[in-house]
């Protein structure tokens, strides 16, 4: 098989989809890893080390996505990809598609076998390729919060952890799961005051364990919530319904409501945003905006800042998917994978992800039944 890895274009977006020991492993196998010129420069790789691992380098991306049977990225295609796209082709990526049609509605059209690594799941409920970016994102949360709340920046001037005599920041997590918890551990080793809100009693019971009592936790309603947001001085909206758009955790109102200077970090972002007023992405070249006093951060790709840990911590994870992509042919090895299956979002024209097809009222047809 031939897999391509064109250089990702998003804004900022500096991470890879392969690594050279990725190419090494494939290539021993048999298969062809063409590689755009330079696509992992940005992540620290050279071209030279590809070709040392037996990749091919093409000139542009346009080659790639000619010669290739199997695309393997990090980030979503936008526009500018579009085209680039043969019918029938296969595409494994990050692809948020909920909150997406324009993307969705080219990948219907050109019949793409589009496999979302955010909904690739196994059946223990562990979405594989989706955890180590939620790990980073969560303690990214933080970094950029704190950063955030500095005065140069329209913060409040409020240090994260406080000083002998001075009480720390409020830290509020909306969502307990990966992102959430990896927020509350940056937040509590800087010494902020952390509170986590959860629908989930038994997961709250399960941050107060591993926590051992340093956080707060708090079952989720809108009356809870309203009252923990006035007291925020940073806010991380952490929620997660894995394929389909966040919920609205926080309203408008409620953030009317905060304080001047405060600072929300919307994780959820690639799905559509869990905070009423945060909408639309931002990007590292322009990461906030200010609504009633205050400061929004919503970069749809936090984890491109740190592409090193990023790309390394993916790709550790999502190799022996390609492996077996490539071993089995990209059908075999989704009839034979469960997980894999899972992440099936449309094939030959049908969309086969049930919170995609709910989002944006198209007709869903089961990824077993697709295959079939």
């Amino acid at each position: 098989m031939v897999i391509g890895i064109p250089k990702e274009i998003k804004n900022n977006e500096n991470r890879v989809a392969i690594t050279p020991a990725g190419v090494y492993a494939l290539a021993k196998l048999g298969h062809k890893v063409a590689i755009e010129k330079s696509a992992g420069e940005g992540s620290g790789i050279t071209d030279s080390e590809y070709i040392e691992a037996g990749a091919v380098m093409l000139k542009d991306a346009k080659e790639v996505y000619d010669e290739s049977d199997l695309i393997v990225k990090v980030k979503e295609p936008i526009k500018p990809e579009y085209e680039l796209m043969k019918e029938g082709q296969s595409l494994f990526t990050y692809l948020h598609l909920a909150p997406n049609p324009d993307l969705t509605n080219v990948l219907l059209k050109k019949k793409i076998t589009a496999i979302a690594y955010e909904t690739v799941q196994r059946a223990n409920g562990l979405l594989p390729l989706l955890a180590p970016m939620s790990e980073i994102a969560g303690r990214m949360s933080i970094q950029v919060g704190a950063t955030m709340l500095q005065s140069y920046h329209g913060g409040s001037g409020v240090l994260l952890g406080g000083v002998p005599g001075v009480l720390p920041a409020e830290v509020l997590i909306i969502g307990g799961g990966v992102v959430g918890t990896n927020a509350a551990k940056m937040a509590l080793g800087l010494g902020a005051r952390v509170t986590v809100m959860d629908v989930n009693k038994y997961r709250l019971s399960y941050l107060d364990d591993i926590f051992s009592g340093r956080l707060s936790t708090l079952v989720y309603n809108e009356f809870s919530v309203a009252q923990m947001v006035k007291k925020a001085d940073l806010l991380v909206g952490a929620v997660l319904v894995a394929g389909a758009q966040a919920p609205k955790t926080v309203s408008e109102d409620m953030v009317k409501g905060m304080k001047k200077g405060s600072v929300i970090v919307d994780v959820a972002i690639d799905q559509g945003g869990s905070i009423a007023t945060v909408d639309r992405a931002t990007t590292h070249d322009n990461p906030c905006y200010e609504k009633y006093g205050v400061i929004h951060y919503s970069v749809a790709n936090m984890p491109g800042a740190v592409p090193k840990t990023s790309t390394y911590a993916l790709t550790n994870l999502t190799l022996p998917f390609i492996i077996n992509l490539a071993q089995k042919g990209v059908v075999n090895a989704l009839k034979e994978d469960k997980a894999l299956l899972a992440g099936l979002n449309t094939y030959q024209g049908k969309t086969t992800y049930e919170a995609v097809a709910k989002s944006m009222n198209l007709e869903y047809l089961s990824a077993e039944k697709a295959l079939s």
